[in-house]
């Protein structure tokens, strides 16, 4: 039971592949959001670029694993449980690179005095979908050791969202700002923090998948 793909070699690396673009996706986004705070616009776009790159490789990763998972007829009594946590991974890494598109088309202008506490966001939610990644990996070579990350994707979410209260705060009661200030800085913290609560969703869904299997 501890390995869902049956020493089948070929799925496996591309599984372990897809699963490495989804944590060097997240790894990117954080550095991305980093340069843009320190005015290095030229990184910036060449941050967006290799996220852009990630992405598309991803989706071809994920589709070939999904037409051998058929082809071939692969662990049929789980197939859709694997698709569905491909697709939500597939999900998250579009998540990473739409906020790092967003930073890009609004040009949004983020006091000095806010930056720490963006990046202790986004370093906490990078966290949290790291945990899933580990989780993911365990789901498919050693599913008893699930258990040793999956209450760290709730944990970091947790986290995340003590900090975006906290953060939301402070932006509303700085009298230095204007309301559409204040407005836009609040949706650009929901918008980060939504990526903890859907990787808290998925690993939701991989808990239900581990139950299936233990069946």
């Amino acid at each position: 039971m501890d390995n869902i793909l049956k020493k089948n070699t070929t799925i496996e690396k591309e599984i372990d592949d897809f699963l490495n673009q989804f944590s060097e996706a997240g790894l990117l986004f954080k550095s991305g959001v980093d340069i843009y705070l320190s005015g290095k616009k030229d990184r910036f776009q060449r941050t967006i670029d290799e996220i852009t790159q990630m992405e598309h490789k991803g989706d071809a990763l994920r589709r070939s694993i999904e037409e051998k998972l058929y082809r071939k007829t692969l662990i049929p009594e789980s197939r859709g449980d694997v698709l569905d946590l491909l697709e939500s991974l597939d999900a998250l890494i579009d998540r990473f690179k739409g906020t790092l598109y967003r930073f890009d088309i609004e040009c949004i202008e983020i006091d000095p005095k806010f930056h720490d506490d963006f990046k202790e966001l986004v370093r906490n939610v990078v966290n949290a979908s790291e945990a899933l990644v580990q989780s993911s990996r365990c789901f498919f070579k050693d599913i008893s050791s699930i258990a040793n990350y999956m209450h760290k994707v709730s944990f970091w979410e947790t986290e995340c969202d003590k900090i975006s209260t906290m953060l939301q705060k402070r932006i509303f009661r700085d009298t230095e700002l204007r309301l559409s200030q204040k407005m836009q800085l609040r949706d650009f913290v929901r918008h980060i923090d939504k990526i903890a609560d859907r990787a808290e969703d998925v690993a939701d869904d991989l808990s239900i998948f581990v139950i299936k299997r233990s069946l």
